[in-house]
């Protein structure tokens, strides 16, 4: 049986797009930053941690950063000599692609330049991240390792075994190679590597520029 269309209802009312108006908002706060702030900079994450960005802006409150959203961020600084919101902007927006940002600030260029060149945190690598150095390791005891995580280490494909108790690689074992591209199970080692053996294997580098 069709359905009765005598008691359809029809809303009346039309609402603003939330997502239209924070656009707007962000659009709108971009451009007052370029207003209030001496200096604008387009800047790009490498190996990009959330907690480590957290740093950056809380050593740098006196400052603004954008970040993400960088169609939002090119509508506001204009994307042409004739909608830019100030001369030269539309260059930078050009420059707005991938995991790029801005940054305002009424710190000098020297100083600026100088801290970011300098800012550089070493952290243990993740699943995705390209190899900075190789990493292998060889035949024989790893005693740093307890014997409960012999079974997690085979799973991650290392050739070990248990020997008297103690956790023993049986050859050699070519972790990664400067260049990879790391698997989920390479960046899992790395990072037993790196919190159990306290070797210093690091395998990327979080920085700013």
């Amino acid at each position: 049986m069709p359905k009765s269309k005598r008691n359809r209802e029809v809303a009346l009312t039309k609402t603003k797009s939330k997502g239209l108006e924070q656009k707007t908002a962000l659009i709108d706060e971009v451009r007052k930053c370029i207003d209030d702030y001496k200096y604008i900079y387009v800047f790009e994450i490498i190996n990009s941690r959330n907690q480590l960005i957290k740093d950056v802006r809380e050593q740098w409150k006196d400052s603004k950063f954008f970040f993400g959203k960088n169609n939002i961020l090119e509508l506001a600084l204009g994307k042409s000599d004739a909608d830019e919101r100030a001369p030269g902007l539309s260059v930078l927006s050009e420059k707005l692609r991938g995991p790029r940002g801005l940054l305002l600030t009424n710190r000098s260029k020297e100083e600026t330049t100088t801290w970011f060149k300098n800012h550089k945190v070493g952290e243990y690598a993740r699943s995705g991240f390209v190899a900075t150095e190789s990493v292998s390791l060889d035949a024989g005891p790893l005693a740093q390792f307890s014997h409960a995580i012999e079974p997690h280490l085979r799973q991650l494909g290392l050739p070990t075994t248990l020997t008297k108790g103690v956790v023993t690689l049986v050859k050699d074992y070519a972790v990664c190679e400067k260049g990879d591209v790391l698997t989920p199970e390479q960046g899992r080692i790395l990072v037993i590597i790196f919190f159990l053996s306290c070797s210093g294997c690091l395998s990327s580098v979080f920085s700013c520029r």
